[in-house]
């Protein structure tokens, strides 16, 4: 396994052609300026050390050793073995809402992107808990099944958008039966569904969606996004406002954040309402849940050590340098014997 620390200094790579471009612009110039003064006979009688070959060496070499230095700044890192180890947590599942009406601005930046700052500060403050991912509109799509990888969590997570799913409204139910394939322990006793929506645009019948959850041993939470005012839906061209949602009958849409629907499933779940619109609250709340909750022990693997591998790209670097300043650019009496560039003798 292997990684790069800060893949940003790539870019100086780009360095490397410009050079390259530069060095043939600069030997152009001189071969023509040199042709006004005198012929090629005359000018290798004039300067007969001069060596072509040494100088295109020498700016591969430095090519070379600018390549070295920025991979070093880059700091390749490999990892030295995978190991199994044992941990104890909670399976956390996220469900989250991305319909339409989930664009809207009343809380900032708008009701989705909220959701995914309160789930990635959620993630952050995790200790050795497993985390999956649900998307959900009309329709439940699974996004991350369980993991340990937080990285990728959050990865995926910034990813969702309201284009996922093309069949809008709000498959609740969908959402908890997907959760349901995330646990695969019949008798596990810390299963926990964040819903985190705006509650708008339910498919009815919340009390035996929740009843089941409750069956199947799932405590659900629910994270309510947006105000009980309401905002209309903005509907976007290259990040522009063009419009608003509007209804059959031409009338602007107001959606609205539905608090007593995602309470009813929470508390018909075993589970809580929080209220999202203060992050670190949320993250307070269900930090406090997580932990009062039975932690199960599960194995996972993972690399037990990245090590740093920039010094020696760093020293290769430094040779070429110091091989480019000391290559002269003329012949030189035993290189001119060795005869290594095939370059005439005078």
């Amino acid at each position: 396994m292997f990684l790069l620390e800060d893949k940003t200094y790539l870019w100086l790579l780009i360095g490397i052609p410009v050079i390259v471009l530069l060095y043939a612009m600069v030997i152009f110039w001189q071969k023509r300026t040199q042709r006004k003064f005198a012929d090629k006979e005359l000018l290798d009688r004039l300067s007969p050390n001069r060596s072509t070959g040494k100088q295109v060496l020498k700016i591969v070499l430095l090519c070379l050793a600018i390549a070295s230095l920025v991979i070093a700044l880059v700091n390749p890192q490999f990892g030295t073995k995978l190991e199994t180890v044992k941990r104890e947590g909670v399976d956390v599942v996220f469900a989250i809402d991305v319909s339409k009406s989930m664009l809207a601005e009343d809380i900032a930046p708008n009701r989705l992107e909220k959701s995914k700052q309160l789930v990635t500060q959620i993630i952050n403050n995790l200790a050795s808990d497993r985390v999956g991912i649900i998307a959900y509109a009309g329709s439940a799509f699974p996004q991350l099944p369980i993991t340990t990888d937080y990285a990728a969590a959050k990865m995926f997570l910034q990813n969702m958008n309201t284009d996922m799913l093309s069949s809008q409204g709000t498959a609740i139910r969908e959402a908890i039966e997907l959760a349901k394939t995330y646990f695969n322990d019949d008798e596990q006793t810390n299963r926990v569904l964040f819903l985190i929506s705006d509650g708008e645009d339910h498919e009815g019948n919340i009390e035996e969606i929740a009843a089941e959850a409750a069956r199947q041993g799932i405590r659900i939470v629910t994270i309510g996004v947006g105000t009980p005012k309401g905002s209309p839906i903005p509907v976007r061209r290259n990040g522009v406002v063009q419009n608003y949602k509007k209804n059959n009958q031409g009338e602007t849409v107001i959606t609205r954040l539905e608090q007593e629907t995602l309470k009813e499933i929470a508390s018909e779940a075993n589970g809580r309402y929080i209220d999202g619109s203060n992050t670190a609250q949320v993250v307070e709340e269900v930090t406090e849940i997580l932990q009062n909750m039975d932690k199960k022990e599960f194995e996972s693997q993972q690399i037990a050590e990245y090590k740093s591998q920039f010094q020696w790209f760093l020293g290769l670097g430094l040779l070429f340098l110091l091989l480019d300043i000391l290559l002269l650019e003329r012949q030189t009496s035993w290189l001119k014997r060795l005869n290594l560039f095939n370059e005439k003798r005078s």
